[in-house]
């Protein structure tokens, strides 16, 4: 929990520097490569999850694959790595995303579903979300079987899970606790 409320000042500062120096484009490019980059390498992850791998080393492996990024996402992770805070990188770099996207006045639904959304269902989607956010949204549909149906849907920080595994596992919740 103090991880999360750690991320968000992080990334609100970060969003607040960028403004400042007219980077946020920049600033959220680089927050995007290292969501993709952290999601995408099982052994990044482990080493930023590592209380072995000291900071300084955490650090420098971090400016060596984020090499070229803007001073501005260098400096995070610095401060992070000097903070002992490096292992919230992720998610301060996804909180950094919806921020500026808020800031922008346009958002990014993400909807998780077992099958590929169609045109026309996706125009609904997005025109409940609209009346929901009161903001323009785009769509990023997620094909996940394991959701078996129904869809989860992720707008900023608020998520809806109507998926059929998520209500099947809440009834067996109900019959283990009730015997």
């Amino acid at each position: 929990m103090s991880d999360s409320r750690a991320a968000i000042r992080y990334a609100k500062a970060v969003l607040d520097l960028a403004v400042e120096n007219k980077a946020t484009s920049a600033v959220e490019k680089d927050m995007r490569s290292i969501v993709a980059t952290i999601a995408d390498s099982k052994e990044l992850r482990a080493m930023l999850a590592s209380p072995v791998v000291n900071g300084e080393t955490k650090k420098k492996a971090l400016a060596a694959v984020f090499e070229g990024s803007d001073q501005i996402t260098l400096g995070l992770i610095n401060t992070l790595a000097s903070n002992k805070r490096i292992s919230i990188l992720n998610e301060v770099a996804l909180k950094y995303i919806i921020l500026n996207e808020d800031l922008k006045g346009e958002g990014v639904a993400y909807v998780t579903t077992a099958v590929p959304l169609s045109a026309d269902l996706e125009k609904k989607v997005l025109k409940q979300i609209a009346q929901i956010t009161g903001n323009a949204v785009t769509i990023e549909n997620k094909i996940d079987e394991s959701i078996i149906g129904g869809f989860v849907l992720r707008v900023g920080d608020l998520q809806y899970d109507a998926s059929i595994s998520n209500k099947l596992n809440n009834l067996k919740r109900e019959f283990t606790s009730s015997l």
